[in-house]
């Protein structure tokens, strides 16, 4: 890893993947083709793409019941309680909906209700994260929603992976389809013959999935077009230079295009750092890829004190950032921009990606500086209430009209003051 002092240099600032032509095409023609053949299609772009020809596209009951019953159950075990862990979690952020009367009579509020269904797209092939299950599935679950569907490109055998089915048992997921790609997202949010649409769409995938999801916004919602994983160390002497590296290794061998960068104040840490992760990509398997982000996206910065520090990464807004310093929870506390904020020793990032309860589907790109993880709220949808008494309309309709006139819209004023011409008002 370089070791720059040049705050200017550092970002984590990469071209959000748009696209190539020929891949804009492929997907354009892809939910083209949903729209137009629905079940034919999706059965004929799987055997394309994935290598199988399919009888069925639904995961039946029974395959639910044999993947969670042959699973090993010490891993069963695991993933029951990493799932009771993220909806206590998640239960917290749950929110009523309210209402007040005001003085005059009024009633005014907000009516909180959940989305009707969503569908959550699952990586598939190489990829098999039972984590996406949760953390897209469960916040649902949580915030009331009634449909939930699951869709997953099946392997060459036409089977999804048992531990993502494991994850969709616990989580109570019960439609599931073995359908991936773009034309997974179109067949979510167009409908066929066997897949019903629904109203949002969440959950990561490649480009081609990225790019469905964008074309497809508008007909539905979706969550967010995430980039590749990031993480920030903030760090002082105190830290453990063995364990910062390995910390930036569990992103960096994600995708080639991670980004992991270390800021300190102590140069002595700097180099140790440096010096951990080029001996720890030497032992990890996924070595090629960790190797290439490091190198065309790690970092260490030094700083000259930890306020500068928190403030690098205010400008940088990473996804994760841990805090690694005396003190570690104060100094986090002054931190603004960033997507989930790990602090001291023992918050290693993945316990935040597993078992701890937070959402890990967070801002990337610097997009910390205004959004926030995937939580209940992104489940809901919010009804303004007003219920103006006679009164309070008697009161202020005048105001009203006058409002209405300042703006040109003539029809407007008059439809506040029609309540009141039997008066001579």
């Amino acid at each position: 890893m370089k070791i720059i002092k040049s705050k200017q240099a550092l970002s984590l600032k990469r071209t959000v993947e748009s696209g190539t032509d020929e891949q804009q095409r492929v997907v354009e023609e892809i939910l083209q083709g949903v729209k137009e053949r629905k079940d034919e299609a999706l059965l004929d772009y799987t055997e394309r793409f994935d290598g199988v020809r399919l009888s069925r596209l639904i995961v039946t009951g029974e395959e639910l019941d044999q993947a969670y019953d042959t699973f090993d159950p010490e891993l069963r075990d695991i993933l029951e309680e990493a799932a009771r862990n993220i909806t206590s979690f998640h239960e917290e952020q749950k929110r009523q909906s309210w209402f007040k009367t005001t003085p005059d009579g009024s009633v005014l509020g907000q009516k909180i209700q959940p989305i009707e269904s969503v569908g959550v797209y699952v990586p598939g092939g190489t990829a098999a994260y039972p984590s996406s299950v949760f953390m897209n599935v469960i916040p649902a679950k949580v915030a009331g929603v009634k449909r939930i569907v699951m869709v997953s490109p099946p392997n060459e055998n036409g089977d999804l992976p048992d531990g993502v089915l494991v994850a969709a048992k616990i989580a109570g997921v019960t439609e599931i389809y073995k359908v991936g790609g773009a034309q997974g997202i179109g067949a979510l949010a167009y409908g066929t013959e066997t897949i019903e649409p629904v109203d949002k769409i969440t959950g990561p995938g490649n480009i081609y999935v990225a790019l469905a999801k964008r074309a497809v916004y508008g007909d539905v919602d979706i969550d967010m077009i995430a980039g590749p994983s990031e993480i920030v160390v903030l760090a002082d002497d105190t830290a453990v230079a063995s364990e910062v590296a390995a910390d930036l290794l569990s992103q960096a061998e994600h995708d080639t295009r991670a980004c992991s960068i270390l800021v300190t104040t102590s140069e002595k840490l700097a180099f140790r750092v440096q010096e951990e992760v080029e001996s720890q990509l030497t032992r990890l398997p996924r070595e090629s890829i960790a190797r290439k982000a490091i190198r065309d996206h790690g970092a260490i910065y030094v700083v000259t004190s930890i306020e500068e520090g928190v403030d690098v990464i205010d400008e940088l807004a990473p996804e994760h950032l841990e805090v690694m310093t005396e003190d570690a929870f104060s100094v986090a506390m002054k931190v603004r921009n960033a997507g989930a904020i790990f602090i001291g020793r023992y918050s290693s990032e993945p316990v935040g990606d597993y078992f701890a309860g937070p959402n890990h589907v967070l801002p990337t790109n610097g997009t910390a500086r205004f959004s926030s993880p995937l939580n209940v709220d992104d489940f809901v949808k919010k009804s303004s209430i007003i219920q103006y008494s006679e009164k309070a309309l008697k009161d202020h309709y005048q105001k009203i009209a006058a409002f209405a006139r300042l703006e040109g819209l003539e029809a407007h004023a008059r439809a506040v003051e029609s309540r009141f011409r039997e008066d001579g008002e």
